[in-house]
């Protein structure tokens, strides 16, 4: 175990769908991923992402925050923390976006996969 997800809340969901029939869409994302460490090995991660309608995001739109509780070796470093444990909670955001516009009535609307080891990770640390 280097990172295991021991339970996650969907602290904001909103989802817009004012298309009509027929009409395309655009769609654009931006997303984050924060982790903040607690001194037993535990700490929690805020999963946030934006789906929309590049041209007109008030009719169409999809907003997932959610945060994940984690449990983490010891000796781990801090950014493979992040990177494990936004791994193991993209899945749960991913399905998550599915069910709600599946059972909308729409085409269900699928996260493409997110390649969190290319990105850059900025660590900042609280001073107390």
């Amino acid at each position: 175990m280097q990172v295991t997800l021991k339970g996650y809340k969907v602290s904001e969901l909103q989802f817009v769908s004012k298309l009509e029939n027929g009409t395309r869409v655009e769609l654009g994302n931006s997303y984050s991923y924060n982790v903040s460490y607690a001194s037993n090995h535990t700490c929690r991660g805020e999963f946030s992402i934006k789906v929309e309608d590049k041209n007109s995001p008030e009719k169409f739109g999809v907003k997932l925050v959610m945060v994940g509780f984690f449990e983490y070796a010891e000796g781990i470093e801090k950014e493979r923390v992040h990177v494990l444990s936004f791994k193991e909670l993209f899945p749960y955001a991913r399905a998550i976006v599915t069910t709600v516009t599946a059972n909308s009535g729409i085409a269900p609307l699928i996260l493409p996969p997110i390649d969190i080891e290319s990105q850059d990770i900025y660590r900042f640390e609280k001073n107390n």
